[in-house]
């Protein structure tokens, strides 16, 4: 698994899916190795089809580990 700081989490309501670019997105077609920053903007979460916005870091700066 990556570091914290390069994956990212869904924050919706029913979801807390985890993009991590270790493992890319293959429901997707995402290849392993591709950040988060490198996502097309209009790839969705596959769990629950949230847009990139509803992704916050695990760690680092904007994460819902700072909120706490």
């Amino acid at each position: 698994m990556a570091r914290p700081e390069e994956c990212y989490q869904c924050q919706g309501p029913t979801c807390g899916c985890i993009y991590d670019p270790d493992r890319g997105d293959r429901r997707g077609k995402i290849p392993k190795g591709t950040a988060f920053s490198e996502l097309p903007e209009d790839w969705c979460c596959p769990v629950c089809g949230a847009g990139k916005r509803m992704f916050r870091p695990l760690g680092g700066g904007g994460s819902a580990e700072e909120d706490a």
